[in-house]
């Protein structure tokens, strides 16, 4: 069971997650606007957040913004709005998820239940190679000794790729492992967000082997 934050201008998106939520065993708490949810964000925990992009008073995205500085709770994001920019505005700032409206209120149910399940790799606390260093512990990554900003979904794809160093791993697996669904063959995702990951890593960047028709691989 898992308490939700839904975070919705429209209160019968509010009722159907509701609805779901009560089957599933969750429990859920509602804010109106951006605003109303950061405040409620920094004053209560909760095992997830799903957040609509479009309200008033305050957005989806400055909400998130807000909540970032001092929680790492998943987010999915809920839009009308479908276009990449928007998608890729989402992950950098860090959701977890991005589902674009109309849904599928199972389908979302689906999702919330694989972002509530990440997690739970275990690896040694310390991956060293050249002047890469992961602290998986700590969830940190450092570049030759600097300290380097993630996003959350980035250091969940690295965390994996380590935990399988030097194996291939296809596209598919890669979305039903890291983000723990089907994408419905949208491979596009991995890729975006392996050239974040890349991005990240600076001169380290090529530790990720691209396997033309396959997928991806890290070699430390």
């Amino acid at each position: 069971m898992a308490k939700l934050l839904i975070v919705d201008d429209e209160v019968n998106i509010r009722e159907i997650f509701r609805e779901y939520a009560d089957f599933e065993g969750h429990t859920i708490e509602e804010a109106t606007d951006g605003m109303e949810a950061v405040k409620m964000a920094r004053a209560n925990t909760y095992d997830l957040i799903i957040m609509d992009v479009m309200m008033p008073k305050l957005d989806g995205f400055s909400a998130v913004k807000e909540i970032r500085k001092d929680s790492d709770v998943p987010i999915i994001m809920l839009s009308a709005r479908s276009e990449e920019y928007d998608k890729l505005h989402g992950f950098d700032m860090g959701i977890d998820d991005y589902v674009t409206k109309p849904f599928s209120p199972k389908e979302v149910m689906a999702r919330i239940q694989a972002v509530l399940r990440r997690g739970k790799i275990k690896v040694k606390n310390k991956v060293v190679s050249e002047g890469l260093e992961i602290d998986v512990a700590g969830r940190n990554i450092f570049v030759d000794g600097k300290k380097v900003d993630m996003t959350p979904k980035e250091y969940e794809l690295l965390f994996y790729l380590v935990q399988n160093n030097g194996i291939a791993i296809s596209r598919e697996k890669l979305l039903n492992d890291v983000w723990g669904y089907d994408f419905y063959g949208d491979n596009r995702t991995v890729d975006t967000h392996v050239k974040m990951l890349r991005s990240s890593l600076g001169p380290y960047r090529d530790k990720i082997v691209t396997l033309r028709g396959l997928g991806y691989k890290i070699e430390l």
